[in-house]
């Protein structure tokens, strides 16, 4: 799959074949390219235009790679370089990287190793500005709160999250899949004194075994076959920040033991290399499992479930909370009615309570697909039964209107009788009219925002 017209490559390096033999690779890839001698000629580029990736070599006459390497990054903000050069150092590459670069090719390099990882610094930077652009987004919709919810569970678990965020204990967050427990992760982070730093992902049951430790630790160069370079490691990638461990279920038995001696010494010591660097790291793990199971059949270490387990967020599945899918139907709408451009804002009564009668198996990534499924097919502003999947759709349908749909809007009317009472019996003050409902501040907070009740 190629990389979009829209990104600009500019390619510095005073060995013209180079330039060329680059250029025509890149361009058959779909990028659009420029080129530029060395340092001045680079930088008169970019007095025209701006790039999203620059390829640039160290060793150039005049002005070399390392000097115009800041200027590079100060002049593109938020815009990948990645440094070439046919004199690869271990010290160099670290100069490199610590002056702003993505990444360091050492000549000669084959075509493939250069599209790879170009592709693979767009995809993080797109990732980066997606999760911007969503935790903008969130903030607009519900204010600090990085997560659609108006349900008591909900609620009593972002109160809790919220407590842990300021410190740097483990988290464990439990919960099905599809419950969002890396949203959970990210609002962690975003809440922390670290939300400035990285915020660094990986599933563990997506990666082999056998590149999971190097993946995680790091290597030296040579460190074994292949390793025609050192790696930093994701430890160290996230020295600062957050360390997101998903799927930890699934890390096999050896790396287990790995993983406790670096939260117990808070240092990693990349494969091949004798000495250890230290880190300073939150680590933040996930499961769809229950760990406590794996424990007693062997195939999880006891001691490491209890170092991760300081402290457990367990995501409710959405068949529990059924107050919030109206919530997050409507979330999901405002997001798809940005991004797909359809001019659908609402959803009728008889599609929203066929979602809250639905079980979710697939929980909150599955109404999140049938969301954006459904403003595909639309063709008003309302999205109606005739968008929905026939297996929602018919969910229960032979009890006609559920009963906890009644029971639902009795529940709603009978809350706002107490909330308004509530507030007048303290003058309108929340925290004792908190307290005289038996109910958090923070939830109190909510209902009045989810049922549109001015103080």
């Amino acid at each position: 799959m190629r990389e979009e017209m829209s990104d600009r490559v500019l390619i510095v390096d005073d060995d013209e074949s180079l330039r060329e033999s680059l250029e025509l690779v890149l361009a058959a890839e779909g990028f659009e390219v420029v080129t530029a001698p060395d340092g001045p000629g680079a930088l008169g580029r970019l007095e025209a235009s701006s790039f999203d990736v620059v390829l640039c070599d160290v060793r150039m006459p005049g002005m070399d790679g390392i000097e115009l390497l800041p200027q590079l990054v100060r002049r593109l903000p938020g815009t990948t370089v990645i440094m070439m050069s046919a004199y690869g150092t271990d010290e160099l590459a670290a100069l490199a990287m610590n002056r702003g670069a993505y990444d360091y090719l050492t000549k000669p390099f084959r075509p493939a190793e250069v599209v790879l990882t170009i592709r693979k610094a767009r995809e993080r930077e797109r990732l980066r500005r997606a999760n911007q652009a969503l935790r903008r987004e969130v903030q607009r919709a519900t204010g600090e709160r990085p997560i659609v919810a108006t349900s008591e569970a909900m609620i009593e678990l972002l109160e809790l999250m919220e407590r842990a965020a300021g410190f740097k204990s483990t988290v464990l967050v439990t919960g099905e899949s599809g419950t969002g427990k890396e949203v959970l992760a990210r609002a962690i982070h975003a809440q922390s004194p670290r939300r400035n730093e990285p915020f660094v992902a990986v599933n563990c049951g997506a990666i082999p075994e056998t590149l999971l430790e190097s993946e995680l630790f790091g290597h030296a160069k040579g460190a074994f076959t292949g390793a025609d370079r050192a790696r930093r490691g994701l430890f160290v990638e996230a020295d600062g920040g957050s360390l997101f461990l998903d799927e930890i279920g699934e890390m096999p038995t050896a790396l287990q033991v790995k993983l406790l001696r670096v939260l117990q010494e808070e240092e990693v010591r990349p494969l091949g290399e004798a000495k250890p660097r230290m880190v300073d790291v939150r680590v933040i793990a996930a499961t769809a499992r229950k760990l406590e199971a794996e424990v007693a059949a062997g195939r999880f270490r006891e001691d490491l479930f209890y170092r991760l387990n300081v402290v457990q967020l367990e995501v409710p599945p959405l068949r529990e909370r059924p107050r919030d899918v109206p919530l997050l139907a409507d979330h999901f709408i405002a997001h798809f009615r940005a991004t797909l451009g359809k001019p659908v804002r609402t959803i009728s009564d008889e599609a929203l309570e066929r979602l809250v009668a639905y079980r979710w198996p697939g929980n909150v990534r599955e109404l999140e697909n049938v969301i954006e499924r459904a403003m595909i097919l639309a063709e008003g502003d309302t999205l109606t039964l005739r968008e929905l999947p026939q297996n929602v759709v018919v969910a229960d349908a032979s009890q006609g209107t559920t009963p906890d749909l009644s029971l639902k809007r009795a529940r709603r009317a009978a809350e706002v009788d107490a909330i308004r009472r509530a507030l007048r019996a303290t003058d309108g003050n929340r925290t004792h009219a908190a307290r005289l409902l038996q109910i958090s501040h923070r939830a109190l907070l909510y209902k009045l925002k989810e049922y549109s009740i001015r103080g």
